[in-house]
């Protein structure tokens, strides 16, 4: 990032407490750049912030030019990972090597066991943990990999959970009820055991990213971000719980959950821009800690868009559009819009087909995965430009008769929707926001849209630069 000009270091001392978020939250306004802060209050570690915070940053992160450039290959990954057909065993052919080289490589010795904290030397208080917002519970990690693998099949989990620092040796674990390691977790409890965790903090760009993607259950994000970063991720055994972590991390937690602990969570300024609140959530106690001997402590901060976590929402938006049009095939193009927070607005063109195919992919979206927390699905024709707000709501004013138009369903919603009137459980709605057909009851003329003239466009192009304007 600072051979790119992306990264500017902040030789004054700033505190962890409220300081850095006032500082990064500016910065994030202003599109800029990323932050680290050498200084810390209180720590010898140095803190990284808004490291993801533009489009060209998760390019670098990513290694890709651009980030649709990647899309049609994770389609292409997600499809290789369980052949079922001789077809489409040999149609993965050419993509072996690729995929042979995103499988995770053990090795003994990694530079995040440079030093071992083990027991009562774990002392959490010598990471430099931010306490974000005012009316935060306390301080938080907040860009932590957390590993858990299923108590009966073993199958490993990657994901990123908020973690509240409680003291030198124990932390909160906050698993919404729709995530894998809550099922993980679930699991474990009903079967009365521990759920060993292990957390990395700083691990390469691409496994930081792995852990955020909505990935079907059975794709390891290890591989997918090994897929992603062109070389295997290398994994170490952790040295108290049996789980790896990448060997590049600057920093891992290693512990455990116990079935039937619950603690007071929050509450903490999320990314919908308001304060999630306190609810009792799992306890992870730390059994030991690692880092290397130059760690460097990487963290963010949520809160009213933009924010880094928005950019990383886009780069999931990009290189998922693709697995979803294999699906619906119609979709020409979707956007999710920063200040809808990921999952309060969706704009979508598609290929209309005939009467009710908005109301169709609606309901599909719905559907699948991480969609279904979608509060908001609008639906535009296929000529409509869903990455340019401004024609998207001059399309959706203009086309939308809001008796028909508008549909709403009942379901699973996002844990951080505040306005649900229950929790995990609301509403939503679909608008149907293309050209109404005779067939969908609609017999006025439909009018045309205001268009200049080809050729008169052409002779003003030629003559536009005499014009002085």
């Amino acid at each position: 990032m600072e051979k790119k000009g992306e990264l500017v270091r902040i030789k004054e001392e700033v505190s962890p407490y409220l300081e850095i978020t006032e500082i990064t939250d500016r910065v994030c306004k202003r599109h800029g750049p990323a932050l680290l802060f050498e200084r810390v209050k209180g720590s010898s570690l140095p803190v990284l912030m808004n490291a993801f915070g533009s489009i060209k940053r998760m390019c670098l992160a990513l290694e890709v030019p651009e980030l649709d450039s990647l899309g049609q290959e994770v389609l292409d990954f997600i499809e290789a990972e369980a052949p079922n057909t001789l077809i489409k065993k040999l149609k993965i052919i050419p993509k072996i090597n690729r995929l042979r080289n995103a499988f995770p490589k053990e090795v003994k010795r990694a530079r995040c066991q440079e030093i071992v904290l083990k027991d009562d030397d774990v002392d959490l208080g010598m990471l430099p943990v931010l306490h974000c917002w005012p009316k935060d519970g306390g301080p938080f990690i907040t860009l932590p990999v957390v590993f858990t693998k299923h108590p009966e099949t073993g199958r490993r989990n990657v994901g990123m959970y908020r973690m509240q620092v409680f003291d030198k040796k124990t932390t909160g674990m906050h698993w919404h009820t729709h995530k894998d390691a809550a099922y993980h977790y679930r699991v474990a409890e009903s079967l009365g055991q521990r759920l060993p965790v292990a957390v990395a903090i700083g691990p390469d760009p691409a496994m930081t990213y792995a852990a955020t993607a909505p990935l079907p259950a059975d794709i390891d994000e290890v591989v997918f971000a090994g897929f992603l970063r062109g070389s295997p991720v290398e994994l170490v055994p952790c040295l108290t719980v049996p789980l790896e972590v990448p060997a590049n991390s600057q920093i891992v937690l290693e512990g455990y959950v116990e079935p039937g602990e619950r603690r007071i969570e929050g509450p903490f300024g999320d990314h919908t821009g308001y304060y999630s609140l306190e609810d009792e959530y799992p306890v992870f106690h730390v059994t030991c800690m690692t880092m290397r001997k130059d760690a460097i402590y990487p963290a963010t901060i949520v809160g009213q868009p933009p924010q880094e976590d928005c950019y990383m929402a886009k780069a999931t938006e990009r290189l998922f559009l693709p697995l979803i049009k294999k699906t619906l095939p119609e979709i020409q193009d979707m956007n999710l819009p920063l200040e809808g927070v990921f999952h309060n607005l969706a704009f979508v063109s598609i290929d209309k087909r005939y009467p009710g195919h908005a109301r169709k992919v609606m309901s599909a979206l719905w559907g699948l995965g991480q969609m279904m927390f979608a509060k908001i699905i609008c639906v535009f024709d296929k000529e409509v430009d869903v990455q340019d707000i401004s024609q998207v709501l001059w399309r959706l004013g203009n086309n939308v008769d809001p008796k028909r138009d508008i549909m709403f369903v009942d379901g699973p919603v996002d844990a951080l929707d505040h306005a649900a009137p229950l929790p995990h459980y609301g509403s939503k709605m679909g608008i149907d926001c293309t050209r109404k057909w005779p067939e969908e009851g609609f017999t006025r003329p439909w009018p045309d849209v205001i268009e200049m003239d080809p050729e008169v466009k052409k002779k003003i192009d030629a003559l536009w630069p005499k014009l002085g304007l």
